[in-house]
């Protein structure tokens, strides 16, 4: 009988084995498809606004040329008597580049130059007809041109394709030095718990297992958003990626980065997210307008962390009958209060030199 059981256990044992084994491949095959995928978002992201911004000064280089030198782009292509039409196209393209640059997912403003592209192709077709056209000249401008419209296709269809609905998904990156070493804080920061005690609005975050963890906020109107996050990639003392799952109020992912900074003088930290806001650009858009904007956020909690790092506080006038503004230093503090006694201890000395005991 016992050798029936201990046969009977090797089987059920081996099939546990399986399970867990296919279950941490497929956990793990997930995972490396998240880590992917975060990447693949932030990285498009990061290249897409670096190229949009490229091509916006651009934009602006070639339309102050066509603005204040129109002689000189008419003796380049052959043409004459064209000058009003050639400022006309610099005004325009000036007219773009600001656009472009003047916005952090400028899709449209790329659109629109590209049929300004499409626009100068055109008239530089035209001009291969006068008698008195530069060919190889005017042939290097329509390929330029062709290039820049290409880019400028590209880089407006990749800023539009990173959105899910539209320009919802909202990027933003902030950074700060902190006087401490990288793997300080890093440790700090990986102890999820942590979080709240720096990070506005965050109630509570409680780790599920080594990989995930539940957060629970408070967002704009009190509205209470819960979530579920999963750390996609980490690398120890320097980086950690993470999303949020399926099912999940907020819909985000990013990256948090940890830099020794140069001549010993503490670290950088360095945080980059991607998200849709809740309740999409109209959402976005009210907590901006009441004092909530993502960015403003990170930008105080960084701050938040750095005093928490530095001086193991938080300083808050928040309960106090009165406070001064975040930006006064300590030494006004200083100057406004011994100023009153320095001068009393003045009065002293004085009454005392009078009145010599």
């Amino acid at each position: 009988m016992t050798g029936q059981q201990t046969q009977q256990q090797v089987p059920v044992e081996e099939g546990e084995r399986r399970t867990w084994a296919r279950e941490s491949y497929e956990q793990s095959y997930s995972r490396d498809e998240a880590v992917k995928s975060s990447r693949y978002l932030i990285d498009v992201d990061r290249n897409s606004e670096q190229l949009a911004r490229t091509l916006g000064w651009f934009s602006i280089g070639l339309g102050i040329t066509e603005l204040f030198m129109p002689r000189r782009v008419e003796q380049f292509l052959g043409v004459q008597h064209r000058s009003w039409l050639v400022r006309w196209m610099g005004l325009r393209e000036i007219a773009s580049g600001v656009g472009i640059l003047s916005r952090r997912r400028p899709a449209g403003w790329l659109w629109a130059r590209v049929g300004g592209d499409v626009v100068d192709l055109a008239g530089l077709g035209m001009a291969l007809r006068s008698r008195r056209a530069n060919t190889g000249n005017i042939l290097g401008a329509l390929l330029a041109v062709s290039g820049v419209a290409a880019l400028d296709v590209y880089c407006a269809r990749e800023l539009r394709r990173t959105s899910r609905t539209g320009n919802e998904r909202v990027v933003v990156r902030k950074s700060i030095q902190i006087n401490r070493s990288a793997d300080e804080i890093y440790r700090f920061w990986r102890n999820l718990e942590n979080l709240p005690r720096f990070m506005s609005g965050l109630e509570s975050v409680r780790g599920v297992n080594d990989h995930r963890s539940h957060w629970v906020a408070i967002g704009p109107a009190g509205k209470r958003i819960e979530w579920d996050a999963e750390i996609v990639l980490e690398e120890e003392n320097r980086r950690i990626e993470w999303r949020s799952l399926e099912g999940s109020d907020i819909d985000h992912q990013g990256a948090v980065r940890f830099e020794a900074a140069p001549g010993g003088r503490g670290s950088f930290v360095k945080v980059e997210m991607v998200y849709n806001p809740p309740g999409g650009l109209f959402g976005g858009g009210v907590a901006k307008l009441f004092g909530r904007a993502p960015e403003q956020q990170i930008h105080e909690n960084l701050h938040r962390l750095k005093e928490l790092m530095e001086t193991g506080e938080i300083i808050t006038t928040q309960g106090q009958p009165s406070g001064r503004a975040s930006s006064t230093s300590w030494r006004y503090d200083q100057t406004v209060r011994r100023a009153p006694q320095s001068a009393a201890q003045q009065q002293d000395e004085k009454s005392r030199a009078l009145n010599p005991i």
